[in-house]
């Protein structure tokens, strides 16, 4: 069984499984009302139908929970597992018409973030250990908890949860500060005391960065050997994170370079949800 990175508070999505459900159910799920009676009972087992790394199962269960209390569930699998087709993740037994009600709502949380942690895993799969693979703010709005948690669960490194947690000097950043240096020395005069992340798209750029005393440069969208030349000159200067265009394909060639990490918003905004499925009988 996976080692679990961490364990995500209730309280960061008990909200959002509120919200989502009631998005779902509306004013009831008709079909369900008139097919199912209401005390009957049924068994359901999560099957994975796809290789996935596992993430959201917690709160996958508290949509259950939520719609009805006395649903019982037995999970089989953590997250951060890495489950092959077949493999049975958990069961649930409790009233037909509530694990009906739950179903799709759970999977859409469960195949969602176990698709995020299975593409981060392949990433850091192809980088070989030899750079940090790192997520960004492109995120589903309200979702970024959950969603970087899924990243940590595949392996990979949060880049910053928000605004407000690091500094990084981006184009738009520098062209109204004026220039690198004058954004660098606006920030030091800030007094926040953070590492000084600053964005470089050309080798001047990168040159720029460091002669203002970036501690990191993110190299963005640059060619191969652009990359491997400005990895050269940060050397012993500043760490690299290289971005844009940080496609699965081109890892193993990154990550020769030498560069520290590699940022992608794909982790997030591109993973294909994990097929995961939820099978009932009648008991």
């Amino acid at each position: 069984m996976g080692m679990r990175p961490d364990v995500l508070d209730p309280a960061a999505y008990r909200d959002l499984v509120r919200r989502a459900l009631s998005e779902d159910l509306g004013r009831g799920d008709l079909t369900s009302r008139a097919l199912v009676r209401p005390a009957d009972r049924a068994r359901g087992i999560l099957l994975a139908k796809s290789a996935c790394t596992l993430a959201g199962l917690d709160v996958a269960m508290e949509v259950f929970r939520q719609l009805d209390p006395e649903v019982r569930i037995t999970a089989y699998c953590a997250d951060g597992q890495a489950c092959e087709p077949g493999t049975v993740i958990g069961e649930l037994t409790g009233l037909a018409g509530s694990l009906l009600g739950a179903e799709r709502t759970a999977l859409n949380f469960l195949q969602h973030l176990s698709g995020i942690a299975t593409l981060t895993r392949r990433f850091v799969e192809a980088s070989g250990g030899r750079m940090g693979i790192l997520d960004t703010r492109k995120t589903t709005p309200t979702l970024r908890v959950l969603e970087k948690y899924a990243v940590r669960v595949g392996g990979g490194v949060n880049h910053r949860m928000a605004l407000d947690d690091a500094v990084l000097i981006k184009d738009n950043h520098i062209r109204l500060a004026g220039g690198v240096a004058r954004a660098v020395a606006r920030m030091r005069d800030a007094g926040l005391g953070l590492p000084i992340e600053v964005e470089a798209q050309t080798l001047d750029e990168v040159d720029a960065a460091l002669s203002a005393g970036a501690a990191i440069v993110l190299l963005d969208n640059m060619p191969l050997d652009l990359v491997r030349e400005a990895v050269q000159r940060c050397r012993g200067r500043a760490r690299t994170e290289v971005s844009g265009g940080v496609t699965l394909g081109r890892i193993p060639d990154l990550a020769a370079t030498g560069a520290d990490s590699a940022s992608s918003g794909a982790l997030t905004q591109s993973a294909p949800a994990a097929d995961i499925s939820l099978e009932l009988e009648p008991v």
